[in-house]
């Protein structure tokens, strides 16, 4: 079996796929005019109708019952964040491997994620309460 076919390219030789170096050019000339076009296309759209300013949106009734629910979505989330960045390091014997210390685990990332969604401001609340309330 001839392993050169396949597109391997060894150490101390260079696979060229074209019989020719002019096929190649004119194929690389061809895909980066046609990024050149897409790309001034994108940069001559109009971009005025977007608004990046948090200055212009709709205040957030944080007394809602729907913002406190998108706040307990938020502290899941962060809470799944933290649990799993915990699976990531290895077990110490500080804290009791059985039933009571998984338990005690959890209660204690129920906690941390709390206070980071209370305190961190990242931002998952606010985005599904004005996705869920029609706000923009």
């Amino acid at each position: 079996m001839d392993v050169s076919a396949l597109g391997i390219q060894y150490i101390n030789q260079e696979y060229i796929p074209f019989s020719s170096s002019q096929a190649t050019t004119s194929v690389g000339s061809e895909e980066s005019s046609g990024f050149e076009k897409l790309l001034k296309k994108a940069q001559e759209q109009d971009t005025s109708n977007i608004s990046f300013s948090s200055a212009k949106k709709t205040p957030i009734d944080k007394t809602d019952k729907l913002y406190e629910a998108c706040m307990e979505l938020e502290t899941f989330l962060i809470k799944n964040l933290i649990k799993s960045m915990r699976s990531t390091i290895q077990k110490n014997s500080l804290i009791d491997t059985g039933f009571a210390g998984e338990v005690y685990e959890d209660m204690l990332y129920d906690e941390y994620a709390k206070a980071f969604a209370q305190n961190a401001n990242f931002g998952f609340a606010e985005m599904a309460y004005r996705e869920l309330a029609g706000l923009r």
